[in-house]
Protein backbone atom coordinates (compact mmCIF):
# COMPACT_ATOMS: atom_id res chain seq x y z
CA UNK A 1 0.00 0.00 0.00
CA UNK A 2 1.64 3.22 -1.13
CA UNK A 3 1.22 5.79 1.42
CA UNK A 4 1.10 9.50 0.84
CA UNK A 5 2.83 12.24 1.88
CA UNK A 6 0.15 13.92 3.90
CA UNK A 7 -0.08 10.52 5.17
CA UNK A 8 3.50 10.46 6.32
CA UNK A 9 3.16 14.00 7.63
CA UNK A 10 -0.05 13.04 10.12
CA UNK A 11 2.03 10.11 11.47
CA UNK A 12 5.10 12.39 11.99
CA UNK A 13 2.82 14.90 13.77
CA UNK A 14 0.90 12.15 15.67
CA UNK A 15 4.51 10.96 17.26
CA UNK A 16 5.73 14.39 18.02
CA UNK A 17 2.39 15.11 19.87
CA UNK A 18 2.80 11.35 21.98
CA UNK A 19 6.41 11.83 22.56
CA UNK A 20 5.94 15.38 23.81
CA UNK A 21 2.86 14.80 26.40
CA UNK A 22 5.28 11.39 27.42
CA UNK A 23 8.55 14.15 27.79
CA UNK A 24 6.05 16.69 29.61
CA UNK A 25 4.88 14.20 31.86
CA UNK A 26 9.01 13.15 32.52
CA UNK A 27 9.81 16.69 33.07
CA UNK A 28 6.86 17.45 36.35
CA UNK A 29 8.57 14.18 36.97
CA UNK A 30 11.93 15.94 37.39
CA UNK A 31 10.54 18.89 38.86
CA UNK A 32 9.22 17.17 41.83
CA UNK A 33 11.41 15.17 42.77
CA UNK A 34 14.20 17.71 42.55
CA UNK A 35 12.30 19.84 45.13
CA UNK A 36 11.20 16.65 47.72
CA UNK A 37 13.53 14.33 47.33
CA UNK A 38 16.93 12.94 48.82
CA UNK A 39 19.28 14.04 46.17
CA UNK A 40 22.51 12.44 47.46
CA UNK A 41 20.86 8.78 47.35
CA UNK A 42 21.84 6.69 44.84
CA UNK A 43 18.48 5.19 44.50
CA UNK A 44 17.47 8.93 43.79
CA UNK A 45 20.46 9.22 41.46
CA UNK A 46 19.50 6.03 39.72
CA UNK A 47 15.85 6.56 38.97
CA UNK A 48 16.79 10.54 37.69
CA UNK A 49 18.89 8.89 35.40
CA UNK A 50 15.92 6.54 34.28
CA UNK A 51 14.06 9.38 33.51
CA UNK A 52 16.52 11.37 31.55
CA UNK A 53 17.47 8.46 29.30
CA UNK A 54 13.74 8.27 28.31
CA UNK A 55 14.03 11.54 27.56
CA UNK A 56 16.67 10.91 25.69
CA UNK A 57 15.42 7.88 23.86
CA UNK A 58 11.68 10.02 23.11
CA UNK A 59 13.76 12.47 21.23
CA UNK A 60 15.73 10.39 19.48
CA UNK A 61 12.45 8.58 18.76
CA UNK A 62 10.80 11.51 17.39
CA UNK A 63 13.99 12.66 15.10
CA UNK A 64 13.73 8.68 13.61
CA UNK A 65 10.83 9.61 12.71
CA UNK A 66 11.37 11.92 9.54
CA UNK A 67 10.86 10.37 6.71
CA UNK A 68 10.62 11.26 3.04
CA UNK A 69 11.62 15.15 1.91
CA UNK A 70 14.93 14.32 0.27
CA UNK A 71 16.94 17.69 -0.17
CA UNK A 72 15.95 18.93 2.51
CA UNK A 73 17.07 18.27 6.73
CA UNK A 74 14.99 15.79 6.63
CA UNK A 75 17.68 12.91 5.94
CA UNK A 76 19.86 14.32 8.39
CA UNK A 77 17.74 14.14 11.42
CA UNK A 78 16.17 10.44 9.98
CA UNK A 79 19.59 8.99 9.57
CA UNK A 80 20.94 10.63 13.08
CA UNK A 81 17.86 9.74 14.61
CA UNK A 82 17.82 6.09 13.84
CA UNK A 83 21.42 5.66 14.66
CA UNK A 84 21.46 6.87 18.31
CA UNK A 85 17.95 5.09 18.63
CA UNK A 86 19.15 1.62 17.84
CA UNK A 87 22.80 2.21 19.55
CA UNK A 88 21.28 3.43 22.42
CA UNK A 89 18.21 1.16 22.72
CA UNK A 90 19.91 -0.54 25.61
CA UNK A 91 20.37 2.37 27.89
CA UNK A 92 16.85 2.38 29.39
CA UNK A 93 16.49 -1.47 30.35
CA UNK A 94 19.97 -1.21 32.10
CA UNK A 95 18.83 1.57 33.90
CA UNK A 96 16.41 -0.54 35.26
CA UNK A 97 18.09 -3.42 36.55
CA UNK A 98 20.70 -0.98 38.23
CA UNK A 99 17.86 0.58 39.70
CA UNK A 100 16.56 -2.91 40.71
CA UNK A 101 19.65 -4.29 41.96
CA UNK A 102 20.38 -1.48 44.04
CA UNK A 103 16.54 -1.60 45.76
CA UNK A 104 17.24 -5.01 46.58
CA UNK A 105 20.67 -5.45 47.47
CA UNK A 106 20.86 -1.87 49.37
CA UNK A 107 24.75 -2.08 48.02
CA UNK A 108 26.90 1.04 46.34
CA UNK A 109 29.89 -0.42 45.58
CA UNK A 110 28.02 -3.86 44.00
CA UNK A 111 25.58 -1.64 42.12
CA UNK A 112 28.69 0.35 40.87
CA UNK A 113 30.76 -2.72 39.93
CA UNK A 114 26.98 -4.04 37.66
CA UNK A 115 27.03 -0.28 36.53
CA UNK A 116 30.55 -1.38 34.96
CA UNK A 117 29.62 -4.64 33.04
CA UNK A 118 26.66 -2.78 32.22
CA UNK A 119 28.20 -0.50 30.35
CA UNK A 120 30.32 -2.86 28.53
CA UNK A 121 27.34 -4.54 27.01
CA UNK A 122 26.20 -0.85 25.86
CA UNK A 123 29.53 -0.68 24.05
CA UNK A 124 29.19 -3.71 22.55
CA UNK A 125 25.49 -3.37 21.36
CA UNK A 126 27.00 0.45 19.94
CA UNK A 127 29.74 -1.59 18.32
CA UNK A 128 27.97 -3.94 16.71
CA UNK A 129 25.12 -1.79 15.47
CA UNK A 130 27.76 0.69 14.07
CA UNK A 131 29.43 -2.57 12.11
CA UNK A 132 25.77 -3.46 10.75
CA UNK A 133 24.79 -0.24 9.49
CA UNK A 134 26.60 -1.01 5.67
CA UNK A 135 25.07 -4.57 6.07
CA UNK A 136 21.48 -3.30 7.00
CA UNK A 137 21.10 -5.89 9.27
CA UNK A 138 18.33 -3.87 11.79
CA UNK A 139 17.28 -1.40 9.41
CA UNK A 140 18.22 0.71 6.41
CA UNK A 141 17.08 4.28 4.81
CA UNK A 142 16.62 4.17 1.23
CA UNK A 143 17.40 7.12 -1.30
CA UNK A 144 14.05 8.88 -0.41
CA UNK A 145 14.75 8.97 3.11
CA UNK A 146 12.44 6.10 3.73
CA UNK A 147 13.06 3.82 6.54
CA UNK A 148 12.99 0.21 6.53
CA UNK A 149 13.21 -2.47 8.95
CA UNK A 150 16.24 -5.09 8.48
CA UNK A 151 15.96 -9.17 8.39
CA UNK A 152 17.67 -9.00 11.92
CA UNK A 153 15.15 -6.33 13.66
CA UNK A 154 13.53 -8.46 15.88
CA UNK A 155 16.71 -9.05 17.61
CA UNK A 156 17.27 -5.72 18.66
CA UNK A 157 14.17 -6.12 20.95
CA UNK A 158 15.21 -9.18 21.74
CA UNK A 159 18.38 -7.98 23.85
CA UNK A 160 15.86 -4.77 25.65
CA UNK A 161 13.84 -8.10 26.82
CA UNK A 162 16.52 -10.07 27.83
CA UNK A 163 17.82 -7.63 30.21
CA UNK A 164 14.19 -6.58 31.30
CA UNK A 165 13.71 -10.54 31.76
CA UNK A 166 16.81 -10.63 34.11
CA UNK A 167 15.68 -7.79 36.13
CA UNK A 168 11.83 -9.28 36.64
CA UNK A 169 13.99 -12.51 37.81
CA UNK A 170 16.24 -10.53 40.53
CA UNK A 171 12.73 -9.66 41.54
CA UNK A 172 11.13 -12.43 42.21
CA UNK A 173 14.12 -14.21 43.82
CA UNK A 174 14.43 -11.91 45.95
CA UNK A 175 10.83 -10.79 46.93
CA UNK A 176 10.98 -11.22 50.79
CA UNK A 177 13.67 -8.64 50.58
CA UNK A 178 11.49 -6.20 49.24
CA UNK A 179 8.80 -3.98 51.03
CA UNK A 180 5.19 -5.14 50.13
CA UNK A 181 4.11 -1.74 49.05
CA UNK A 182 7.02 -1.62 46.66
CA UNK A 183 7.27 -4.95 45.58
CA UNK A 184 3.90 -4.02 42.84
CA UNK A 185 5.53 -1.14 41.45
CA UNK A 186 8.87 -3.26 40.91
CA UNK A 187 7.15 -6.21 39.02
CA UNK A 188 4.48 -4.32 37.39
CA UNK A 189 7.34 -2.14 35.61
CA UNK A 190 8.30 -4.41 32.50
CA UNK A 191 4.77 -5.47 31.68
CA UNK A 192 3.81 -2.15 29.67
CA UNK A 193 7.28 -1.31 27.68
CA UNK A 194 7.20 -5.25 27.04
CA UNK A 195 3.64 -5.07 26.14
CA UNK A 196 5.04 -1.95 23.78
CA UNK A 197 7.60 -4.24 22.07
CA UNK A 198 5.50 -6.93 21.06
CA UNK A 199 2.82 -4.07 19.40
CA UNK A 200 5.92 -2.38 17.65
CA UNK A 201 7.07 -5.56 16.08
CA UNK A 202 3.65 -6.42 14.70
CA UNK A 203 2.25 -2.37 14.02
CA UNK A 204 4.50 -0.77 11.51
CA UNK A 205 5.44 2.50 11.98
CA UNK A 206 4.13 3.81 15.43
CA UNK A 207 5.99 3.75 18.20
CA UNK A 208 4.85 1.73 21.65
CA UNK A 209 7.90 0.63 23.90
CA UNK A 210 8.98 4.36 25.31
CA UNK A 211 5.36 6.27 26.04
CA UNK A 212 4.35 2.71 27.84
CA UNK A 213 7.59 2.78 29.39
CA UNK A 214 6.43 6.35 30.65
CA UNK A 215 3.54 4.96 32.24
CA UNK A 216 5.66 2.58 34.29
CA UNK A 217 8.58 5.25 35.67
CA UNK A 218 5.38 7.20 36.83
CA UNK A 219 3.97 4.67 38.41
CA UNK A 220 7.52 4.22 39.81
CA UNK A 221 7.30 7.74 41.34
CA UNK A 222 4.08 7.92 42.69
CA UNK A 223 4.51 4.17 44.75
CA UNK A 224 8.25 4.17 45.27
CA UNK A 225 10.35 7.70 44.76
CA UNK A 226 7.06 9.55 46.64
CA UNK A 227 7.39 7.28 49.52
CA UNK A 228 11.44 7.42 50.28
CA UNK A 229 10.80 10.95 50.14
CA UNK A 230 10.13 10.86 53.87
CA UNK A 231 12.04 6.86 54.32
CA UNK A 232 15.93 6.29 55.02
CA UNK A 233 17.03 4.70 52.20
CA UNK A 234 19.16 1.92 54.55
CA UNK A 235 16.77 1.29 57.74
CA UNK A 236 13.29 1.96 56.31
CA UNK A 237 11.81 3.77 59.08
CA UNK A 238 11.39 7.74 58.79
CA UNK A 239 14.42 9.78 57.79
CA UNK A 240 15.79 13.75 58.64
CA UNK A 241 13.12 15.71 56.60
CA UNK A 242 10.26 13.11 57.65
CA UNK A 243 11.46 13.43 62.06
CA UNK A 244 11.83 17.60 61.16
CA UNK A 245 8.24 17.83 59.66
CA UNK A 246 6.33 15.57 62.18
CA UNK A 247 8.35 17.68 65.47
CA UNK A 248 7.66 21.20 63.91
CA UNK A 249 4.40 20.16 63.67
CA UNK A 250 4.17 18.40 67.06
CA UNK A 251 5.52 22.12 68.49
CA UNK A 252 3.27 23.69 66.86
CA UNK A 253 0.41 22.25 68.12
CA UNK A 254 1.97 21.65 71.60
CA UNK A 255 0.27 23.81 74.45
CA UNK A 256 0.04 22.77 78.53
CA UNK A 257 -2.35 19.93 77.99
CA UNK A 258 -0.95 18.58 74.81
CA UNK A 259 2.65 17.92 75.56
CA UNK A 260 4.89 15.16 73.90
CA UNK A 261 7.79 13.40 74.63
CA UNK A 262 11.13 12.47 72.54
CA UNK A 263 14.20 10.66 73.00
CA UNK A 264 17.75 10.87 70.86
CA UNK A 265 19.36 7.90 70.59
CA UNK A 266 23.30 7.36 69.63
CA UNK A 267 25.34 4.34 69.00
CA UNK A 268 27.88 3.21 71.20
CA UNK A 269 31.15 2.69 69.48
CA UNK A 270 29.63 2.33 66.28
CA UNK A 271 32.81 3.24 64.34
CA UNK A 272 34.62 0.30 66.35
CA UNK A 273 32.05 -2.18 64.54
CA UNK A 274 32.94 0.02 61.12
CA UNK A 275 36.87 -0.80 62.05
CA UNK A 276 36.38 -4.26 62.87
CA UNK A 277 33.63 -5.94 60.92
CA UNK A 278 33.28 -3.69 58.06
CA UNK A 279 30.99 -0.92 56.68
CA UNK A 280 28.70 -3.70 55.64
CA UNK A 281 28.45 -5.03 59.31
CA UNK A 282 27.96 -1.95 60.26
CA UNK A 283 24.96 -1.42 57.53
CA UNK A 284 23.77 -4.56 59.34
CA UNK A 285 23.83 -2.77 62.60
CA UNK A 286 21.75 0.21 61.72
CA UNK A 287 19.19 -1.94 60.35
CA UNK A 288 19.21 -4.43 62.98
CA UNK A 289 18.94 -1.25 65.93
CA UNK A 290 15.88 0.13 64.04
CA UNK A 291 13.83 -2.94 63.53
CA UNK A 292 14.65 -3.28 67.82
CA UNK A 293 13.53 0.05 68.50
CA UNK A 294 10.43 -0.60 66.06
CA UNK A 295 9.58 -3.45 67.89
CA UNK A 296 9.41 -2.06 71.55
CA UNK A 297 7.72 1.17 70.79
CA UNK A 298 3.72 1.13 70.21
CA UNK A 299 2.21 1.71 66.60
CA UNK A 300 2.10 5.21 67.21
CA UNK A 301 5.42 6.46 68.24
CA UNK A 302 7.42 7.78 65.80
CA UNK A 303 11.14 6.88 65.29
CA UNK A 304 13.46 8.03 62.61
CA UNK A 305 16.81 8.29 61.55
CA UNK A 306 18.16 11.45 62.82
CA UNK A 307 21.70 10.93 61.13
CA UNK A 308 24.89 8.53 61.43
CA UNK A 309 24.45 6.19 63.60
CA UNK A 310 21.72 8.54 65.41
CA UNK A 311 17.78 7.91 65.78
CA UNK A 312 14.74 10.03 67.76
CA UNK A 313 11.72 9.11 68.89
CA UNK A 314 8.45 11.15 69.76
CA UNK A 315 5.95 9.82 71.90
CA UNK A 316 2.65 11.49 72.97
CA UNK A 317 3.87 11.02 76.92
CA UNK A 318 3.88 14.08 78.66
CA UNK A 319 5.18 12.84 82.13
CA UNK A 320 9.00 12.39 82.52
CA UNK A 321 8.53 8.89 84.35
CA UNK A 322 6.24 7.42 82.04
CA UNK A 323 9.09 8.96 79.10
CA UNK A 324 12.16 6.92 81.56
CA UNK A 325 9.31 3.54 81.51
CA UNK A 326 9.98 3.91 77.56
CA UNK A 327 13.86 4.40 77.58
CA UNK A 328 14.25 1.61 79.93
CA UNK A 329 11.50 -0.86 77.74
CA UNK A 330 13.99 -0.07 75.17
CA UNK A 331 16.95 -1.03 76.66
CA UNK A 332 15.80 -4.30 78.07
CA UNK A 333 14.73 -4.91 74.04
CA UNK A 334 18.55 -4.25 73.11
CA UNK A 335 19.77 -6.32 76.53
CA UNK A 336 17.66 -9.45 75.14
CA UNK A 337 18.70 -9.33 71.45
CA UNK A 338 22.22 -9.13 72.58
CA UNK A 339 21.93 -12.17 75.05
CA UNK A 340 21.17 -13.78 71.72
CA UNK A 341 24.81 -13.60 70.96
CA UNK A 342 23.68 -13.42 67.22
CA UNK A 343 26.39 -11.14 66.50
CA UNK A 344 30.28 -10.96 67.30
CA UNK A 345 29.34 -7.51 68.88
CA UNK A 346 26.72 -6.17 71.58
CA UNK A 347 24.61 -2.84 70.32
CA UNK A 348 24.49 -0.27 72.49
CA UNK A 349 23.14 2.70 72.70
CA UNK A 350 23.05 6.37 75.01
CA UNK A 351 20.08 7.95 75.09
CA UNK A 352 18.74 11.56 76.11
CA UNK A 353 14.81 12.46 76.55
CA UNK A 354 13.14 15.61 77.31
CA UNK A 355 9.13 16.22 77.27
CA UNK A 356 8.82 19.17 75.41
CA UNK A 357 7.44 22.49 77.20
CA UNK A 358 4.92 24.91 75.62
CA UNK A 359 6.00 27.73 77.56
CA UNK A 360 9.94 27.26 76.90
CA UNK A 361 8.86 28.82 73.45
CA UNK A 362 11.96 26.26 71.54
CA UNK A 363 11.78 25.80 68.16
CA UNK A 364 12.71 22.54 66.50
CA UNK A 365 16.12 23.23 66.10
CA UNK A 366 16.47 24.46 69.27
CA UNK A 367 14.73 21.16 70.75
CA UNK A 368 16.92 19.20 68.81
CA UNK A 369 19.88 20.51 70.02
CA UNK A 370 18.33 20.31 73.72
CA UNK A 371 18.34 16.37 73.49
CA UNK A 372 21.22 16.50 71.72
CA UNK A 373 23.09 17.65 74.41
CA UNK A 374 21.25 15.47 77.03
CA UNK A 375 22.35 12.31 75.54
CA UNK A 376 26.11 13.26 75.38
CA UNK A 377 25.44 14.22 78.86
CA UNK A 378 24.46 10.61 79.52
CA UNK A 379 26.74 9.34 77.24
CA UNK A 380 29.99 11.32 78.93
CA UNK A 381 28.76 10.07 82.86
CA UNK A 382 30.10 7.10 84.58
CA UNK A 383 27.00 5.77 84.39
CA UNK A 384 25.58 6.90 81.35
CA UNK A 385 21.54 5.30 80.04
CA UNK A 386 23.04 2.48 77.79
CA UNK A 387 20.34 0.55 75.74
Amino acid sequence: MNITFEGKDMDLLANIIINAYSIILLGVIIITAMKQGEKETLQYKLYMGMVQVAILLLTLDTLSRFDGSPGTVYPLLNHGGNFLLFALNLTLPSSWLLYVFHQIFVDERKTKRLFWSLLAINLLNMLIIIVSLPLDWFYYIDSNNVYHRGALFPLASVGTIAVLVIAYILILRNRKKIEKKHYFALAFFAVPPCAGIILQIFIYGMSFMLNLAVVSLFILFLNIQQQNIHTDYLTGINNRKSLDDYMRKKINMSNWNQAFGAIMLDFDDFKGINDVFGHDEGDIALKTAARLLSSCLRLTDFIARFGGDEFCVITDVSDEKELLQIVERIQECFKRYNETKEKPYKLSMSAGYSIYDAESGRGMDDFQKHLDKKMYENKQNTLPIVL
